[in-house]
């Protein structure tokens, strides 16, 4: 099943894991919206630098850390996605209770580790 998914600190940066992600999702068809630091483009993905109003997100994947979502809380809400994914070393409890109250499900896993073993 195709999920749309926005990659949430996306990056232009080879070494990163948002970088391989986004090829990875891509690579498994699914469609790709990106939101990073910097204007860019990874694999025929753009990323964004503003906080683009996307609708039918389903996934939301997490490449910023504890101190660099709070100003993305109230965008990752209204995005009403179906699922946010905490990426090793994305983890934060503030976020998690925000998701609950808001009725928004969320995993603690690793993006590339669920593509790869068809979980994702």
């Amino acid at each position: 099943m195709i999920k749309k998914t926005l990659v949430l600190g996306a990056s232009n940066n080879p070494g990163k894991y948002s970088y391989l992600a986004i090829i990875k999702l891509r690579a498994n068809g699914h469609d790709v919206r990106a939101v990073g630091l910097n204007k860019s483009e990874v694999g025929g993905v753009k990323i964004v630098n503003s906080k683009k109003m996307y609708k039918g997100i389903d996934t939301i994947t997490l490449y910023l850390n504890k101190k660099n979502q709070t100003n993305f809380f109230e965008y990752i809400v209204a995005l009403k996605p179906k699922r946010v994914i905490f990426n090793p070393g994305t983890e934060n409890t503030e976020l998690e209770n925000i998701l609950q109250r808001h009725d928004i499900f969320f995993e603690k896993s690793c993006t590339l580790t669920l593509l790869a073993t068809g979980q994702y």
